[in-house]
């Protein structure tokens, strides 16, 4: 076998949806590639792909002192018994405590994927200004830990990224993971009246309120169009909208609440458009999805959303957290199916030379071939 890559990371659900392209090309590539995560229902399926699961036994929502220090003895442990070239950190608490866990093992090389700043920093969680701070500080020392390197997913994320103090050759940005654009292929439009997905979990970080409120001022207006929501709350998340919520939601506008879907091309092949109110984003996989299936799109000119969402070209963009600027886009492209037409052209196109599965992937590979020599 090759070298071998450890990813860790908080969820297999998460690993699967969102990881998987880059972790395949490494295994091509030829990575012995091992997976530890808590493990729920995705067991089967990481090893369905030849990789190596190890389960993890912490929570994704806690960062208190007691459960850290476990997690890194856990992950020390796991480190040695595994022996990996590579380990990649991926979102905020895998980076913490994973790159803790390795400080003064010999011959690892880390990667840390910083996938957006998350709730911590940006939304509902309740932390204090002093959690911030020490969050920060842990991280303006961590990232520059020798044979490092930090991957962020848009120059928003890359400047916050410098502001630690993190050198310049040491920060990568990569767009993600990439999609299948040989799955996900360009869809035909639905009838009208048109009809407008929101893909992901149902948080106020990703300005679902927001996007409900624009929706149902338009309803009041007589604007004929539908929304669908496709995606599951989030329990571990102080910012998840609750199950009745949603449900009321349904019961007074209209809203079509889909949960989670398997198959998100079945999402896409009901809508005309997508759109995505977020505050801030690392680098939107709903969005790319969406252009990749041939969808414009309306969305926030946020960190991260405006890589994909570009004002003219693939979407319209309005200010975060304004309801009435997002209905005003939202009834402008229901109306306009020449629009709609272009800027679908134009992310699909734009999708395809930037953001495919292989063109990260090799990407990825790259970069753990350049550190492995460093």
């Amino acid at each position: 076998m090759g070298p071998r890559l450890l990813y860790v990371v908080t969820e297999d659900w998460y690993f699967l949806s969102h990881r998987l392209p880059m972790a395949r090309a490494a295994r091509d590539a030829g990575y012995e590639v091992h997976v530890a995560t808590r493990i729920k229902d995705g067991r089967a399926a990481i090893e369905r792909e030849g990789f190596v699961p190890h389960a993890l036994s912490w929570s994704r929502g806690s960062l208190s002192a007691l459960g850290s220090v476990s997690a890194v003895r856990e992950l020390r442990r796991l480190f040695r018994a595994v022996g990996p070239a590579i380990v990649h950190n991926i979102a905020l608490k895998p980076v913490l405590l994973g790159t803790t866990a390795s400080l003064g093992l010999p011959r690892i090389a880390v990667v840390n994927s910083l996938t957006g700043l998350g709730t911590l920093f940006i939304g509902e969680a309740k932390v204090s200004g002093a959690t911030r701070r020490l969050v920060r500080f842990a991280l303006a020392r961590l990232l520059r830990r020798g044979e490092s390197r930090t991957v962020v997913q848009n120059p928003d994320d890359r400047a916050f990224v410098l502001g630690l103090g993190v050198p310049e050759e040491c920060i990568v940005v990569i767009a993600g993971s990439g999609v299948d654009t040989d799955v996900l292929r360009p869809l035909p439009e639905p009838p009208l009246p048109a009809t407008a997905a929101y893909v992901g979990r149902m948080l106020a970080d990703k300005g679902v309120i927001t996007l409900i409120e624009a929706f149902s001022s338009l309803g009041k207006r007589g604007v004929p169009l539908k929304l669908l929501l496709a995606g599951d709350c989030d329990k571990e998340n102080p910012g998840s909208l609750a199950p009745e919520q949603l449900r009321e939601f349904a019961s007074l506008y209209g809203v079509e609440w889909l949960g989670h879907v398997s198959d998100i091309r079945t999402v896409w092949a009901r809508a005309n458009f997508a759109v995505l109110a977020s505050r801030r984003e690392g680098l939107p996989k709903s969005l790319l999805e969406a252009a990749a299936c041939g969808r414009a799109m309306v969305a926030t000119d946020a960190p991260g959303c405006r890589e994909i969402a570009i004002e003219g070209v693939t979407a319209l963009t309005v200010p975060v957290d304004d309801a009435p600027a997002l209905a005003s886009a939202m009834e402008k492209l229901a109306g306009d199916a020449d629009l709609r037409q272009r800027f679908a052209a134009n992310a699909r196109a734009l999708v395809e030379s930037r953001f495919s599965a292989e063109a990260i992937g090799k990407e990825t590979v790259a970069l753990y071939d350049s550190i492995r020599t460093t």
